[in-house]
């Protein structure tokens, strides 16, 4: 039955059946809702079985790395031998496997740089480069 436009012309008893109609479509949309959020649940705590995330998952859980960010970054450094911009250190960085839920990730990186002077040399506007020269590590001589 096709339904008027407006509501004029309809009885009591009509308004008061497509108001239990639409009370009814309602309830099996809150229970379809309810089962489809069950469902992403079991979803996420698989994904964070699989993570290894243990509590929680993704939601507010901060990712952990076997090596801290500025061991990664003075190896990303080294391994190029030329200096690299911020954005490119940031794509390395991330090609090693390296895990961030921070939503300003080049900015943290940024910051390390900066703050990690005894290790990093600024070459340029946002270039950047591991001090002692290429492929050598702290303390190693150099050859004869």
């Amino acid at each position: 039955m096709a339904r008027p436009s407006s509501g004029a012309g309809l009885g009591i008893a009509d308004l008061q059946r497509i108001l239990a109609e639409r009370q009814s479509d309602l309830k099996k949309l809150y229970k379809q809702r309810t089962r489809a959020e069950r469902e992403l649940d079991a979803i996420d705590r698989e994904i964070a079985k699989l993570e290894g995330a243990g509590r929680g998952g993704r939601r507010g859980g901060r990712a952990r790395n076997e090596r801290s960010l500025v061991d990664t970054l003075e190896d990303v450094l080294r391994s190029n031998g030329s200096p690299m911009s911020v954005g490119e250190i940031l794509e390395a960085v991330l090609a090693t496997g390296y895990r961030s839920n921070a939503a300003n990730f080049r900015s943290i990186i940024n910051q390390q740089l900066i703050k990690e002077r005894k290790r990093f040399q600024k070459t340029g506007r946002a270039m950047y480069q591991a001090k002692g020269g290429g492929g050598k590590k702290k303390g190693e001589a150099a050859a004869a």
